[in-house]
């Protein structure tokens, strides 16, 4: 079922810039690993209703763990976020991870406890964007980099056929819009929305 979407995500390695980082590389530990857990990740929500569509994974969370929204902290969560089972979720934990904990992350599993199945969480550019050298760093996708990840996200949508999809932000929200996809916009925790976005969110929890 997500194949196309799989080769789709792999092929976006051919056109990632020097300022963008190519997470799921088989062929490196580091990008084995982040596969192995977005593929757990995506067994585990394969029957959620919506998809909640982000930004860009940040240095400190997904460009670690590989899993959208979740830093080492959520993957460690004991019992796991996502099944509830003692033992955790059945992701790999990264060995000496540069960053535990992000923020963002943090803030939007918080506002997804409530819900009654989680939702499927992906970003519209799955590549990390940086600002050069520094890749402990984040920088805010171009348009060209969000036109080709909606390709992406496009797939992800045809192959799990959820009745909701949300954008979280503007950019995430202009990008189904041009590829076709009607989505429920709710507003970026960052700078300073955090509030908001968890009021929206506990709305569409209860729907």
């Amino acid at each position: 079922m997500l194949t196309r979407f799989l080769d789709l995500l792999a092929g976006l390695q051919a056109v990632t810039p020097p300022d963008a980082e190519f997470l799921y590389d088989a062929a490196t530990p580091d990008g084995a690993l982040r596969l192995a857990n977005l593929r757990r990740y995506l067994e585990l929500t394969a029957s959620a209703d919506t998809l909640l569509v982000g930004e860009a994974p940040g240095w400190r969370g997904a460009t670690i763990t590989g899993v959208p929204f979740m830093s080492v902290r959520e993957l460690d969560a004991r019992p796991g976020l996502l099944t509830g089972a003692p033992e955790g979720d059945g992701f790999r934990r990264p060995e000496a991870p540069a960053a535990t904990w992000e923020l963002s992350a943090s803030v939007v599993q918080k506002a997804l406890r409530g819900w009654p199945v989680p939702p499927v969480n992906w970003p519209i550019y799955p590549n990390h964007p940086f600002r050069a050298p520094d890749r402990a760093t984040n920088r805010a996708p171009r348009r060209p980099e969000v036109v080709a990840g909606a390709e992406i996200a496009l797939e992800l949508v045809r192959a799990l056929r959820p009745a909701r999809v949300v954008a979280i932000g503007r950019k995430a929200e202009h990008a189904l819009a041009a590829a076709g996809v009607e989505a429920v916009a709710v507003r970026h925790p960052a700078q300073g929305g955090a509030g908001i976005f968890a009021a929206q969110m506990a709305v569409l929890g209860a729907a």
